[in-house]
């Protein structure tokens, strides 16, 4: 299942798969419609008109290819620039533009195809070779292509929206945070790791990249019944070679370990670029940068602050649907997995908020857009009947209202106060 989620992330984000299979698919389809012989409905053609006609569209779609290529370069670009270079991802995802330039790559290739097929009397009173089926199709083709690019502008133009770009990080967020299945494991109390005095075996990573998914159940049957396994690691985070992936106790059998090591290494996949397979996080992150980037001296945009903010409440809403994240797990086999550095209430707060705090400590107006938010947190909190898991978040308020500038503190306390003691 694991992997399947990965290999279908990487094709939603890959540009090359669906042209290419277009193009497969038009080459084939031309050579079937060229062999087509529906009479003269679809109307009379020469040698040389075909070869005009097709010439002309095949030339105007790879010129709107190069257009689509450039629109699509464009909106990563200044994607990029305005927000952040971690919305790029989601942005290579959008399915749209793709289309467009597969249907527009398809609609040549169709073209070459039958311009190929059409030719004139080979010898004296031969007969030419002009597909008037493949021809007309052509024709249609050649005019839903041109529609197509100007569709693929207009949804360009609207992806630029920080709306819609901020919208679609929550829903792919929100997808993330559906539980993960993990076959044959349980949540169960969190177990004492044995102190530094007790021996046990250290396995490392002998690879660097971002850490995208971690197989509990299979990381756990590569050790040896009645294991304790403590993961020092987690999804989200950057992996360096030869640094701690996780302690097992009691420690392995000399003649064990290089296999037992490997199979744990295999539970691991790693990436050279973080992704959202099993990492919500990452989408946390993303607000985040939108937020400080709009807050930057450079841009001062304090009004898409205050949509990423807001966008970022939507998020953190949500998880309080969820369960918090197990902080160890068992099987059947009395092995146990400590997951210390799972993404808990506490580590999203602070991730949500501690560089937002200390950008908006000068400015009245998106310390207030904070506490709002907050404050819209933890009344989702009560009324989902989890209000202790919106202590967290309510801490962050605190520590945003304490750490107000001189000229700002009388009005961001004012603004706590009312919302969080009155």
């Amino acid at each position: 299942m694991q992997r399947l989620r990965a290999v279908a992330e990487r094709l939603r984000a890959n540009f090359f798969v669906l042209p290419a299979a277009a193009v497969v698919l038009a080459f084939f389809g031309a050579r079937l419609a060229v062999g087509v012989d529906v009479g003269d409905w679809v109307g009379d053609a020469t040698v040389d008109s075909a070869r005009s006609l097709m010439s002309t569209v095949a030339a105007a779609t790879i010129t709107f290819a190069s257009i689509s290529f450039s629109v699509s370069l464009l909106i990563m670009q200044q994607g990029s620039t305005q927000f952040s270079p971690r919305v790029i991802h989601g942005l290579t995802r959008d399915p749209f533009n793709r289309r467009v330039i597969a249907m527009v790559l398809a609609t040549f290739t169709y073209c070459l195809v039958v311009l190929q097929r059409t030719r004139a009397a080979i010898d004296d009173g031969g007969e030419a070779v002009v597909p008037r089926f493949a021809v007309a199709l052509g024709l249609v083709l050649g005019v839903l292509a041109v529609l197509a690019v100007v569709a693929a502008i207009h949804h360009t133009a609207r992806m630029m929206d920080v709306s819609e770009i901020l919208g679609d990080i929550v829903e792919r967020t929100l997808e993330v945070d559906e539980p993960v299945p993990t076959p044959g494991l349980r949540a169960c109390p969190v177990a004492a790791a044995p102190d530094g005095e007790h021996p046990c075996t250290v396995v490392r990573f002998d690879d660097d990249g971002w850490i995208g998914q971690i197989d509990r159940s299979a990381l756990l049957r590569a050790t040896p019944r009645g294991s304790l396994v403590r993961l020092e690691t987690d999804t989200g985070r950057y992996a360096i070679r030869s640094t701690k992936l996780c302690t097992i106790w009691p420690p392995l059998a000399a003649e064990d370990e290089r296999e037992v090591s490997s199979r744990v290494r295999g539970s691991v996949r790693l990436g050279r670029t973080r992704t959202m397979v099993e990492d919500g996080a990452y989408g946390i992150r993303q607000l985040v940068d939108v937020a400080l980037r709009a807050l930057s001296p450079g841009i001062n945009d304090p009004t898409t602050a205050q949509d990423a903010i807001f966008h970022l409440g939507t998020v953190l809403s949500a998880r309080l649907d969820d369960p918090p994240a197990p902080l160890a797990y068992e099987d059947d086999d009395d092995r146990c997995l400590l997951t210390p550095h799972a993404a808990t209430d506490d580590a999203l707060a602070e991730l949500a908020f501690t560089e937002l705090r200390a950008a908006a400590a000068g400015d009245a107006r998106v310390s207030l857009y904070l506490l709002e938010m907050i404050a819209a947190v933890a009344e989702v909190a009560a009324s989902k009947g989890a209000r202790d898991r919106a202590a967290p978040f309510e801490a962050q308020a605190l520590l945003l209202a304490r750490g107000a500038t001189a000229a700002t503190r009388s009005d961001v306390l004012a603004a706590y106060r009312a919302r969080f003691t009155g």
